[in-house]
């Protein structure tokens, strides 16, 4: 009874939950990048030049971005899980809550290591960059602690709607947080010479 009763409790919170949360994330990041090319004249937000791998890699990540916004609002009005292959060993409240509460701590430490860079955010490569290499803070720990954050919320959605859907999401994202890390250092080397190599030396790229 008790199984039960926490399944119709978590299973439309977390439904409804996920349609929210990835409703505000797309609309936080669209006006905080509307806002600071307002402020400041210049886009904070860099694609490469066209064909690049940060180009390709930013492509297919918005692609992937507007197909889980899509499928996740939909489910709040529409059954529609069987399109997705449900996982149904998987899909129970534990699971399912587990899911969310990666999903908000991801939120959360993305928000902390994007404030912590303050002035040098970016999302992707700025080839006009004239700030100072960021070394301290979380930074001193792994070289690249916002795209280990976001992983951490793509396996967050695969648990909240644990699908064939959601692990095809999880796989892709992955590799391309992978890939682009590996354009963002070859790029960082690049504007800041002899600092970098020294701190890829000191600094795990992950853990």
């Amino acid at each position: 009874m008790f199984e039960q009763s926490m399944q119709a409790f978590a299973e439309p919170l977390v439904r409804n939950f996920l349609g929210i949360f990835f409703l505000m994330i797309g609309v936080q990041f669209t006006a905080r990048s509307l806002g600071l090319h307002a402020r400041n004249g210049f886009s904070y937000i860099n694609y490469g030049s066209k064909g690049s791998s940060g180009w390709w890699n930013r492509q297919l990540f918005n692609l992937f971005r507007a197909a889980i916004l899509s499928a996740v609002v939909a489910r709040i009005f529409v059954d529609i899980d069987a399109w997705f292959g449900v996982f149904e060993w998987l899909y129970y409240w534990p699971v399912l809550v587990t899911g969310m509460l990666f999903l908000i701590l991801a939120f959360g430490l993305v928000n902390y290591f994007q404030a912590y860079m303050h002035e040098q955010w970016r999302s992707g490569v700025d080839p006009d960059q004239n700030q100072h290499l960021l070394t301290a803070g979380p930074y001193a720990r792994t070289r690249n602690p916002v795209f280990m954050t976001v992983m951490l919320g793509q396996l967050g959605f695969f648990l909240a709607f644990p699908s064939v859907f959601s692990l095809v999401c999880l796989i892709t994202g992955v590799a391309v947080m992978m890939r682009q890390a590996r354009v963002e250092e070859r790029a960082l080397a690049g504007l800041f010479g002899d600092a970098y190599l020294q701190y890829r030396q000191k600094v795990p790229r992950w853990l």
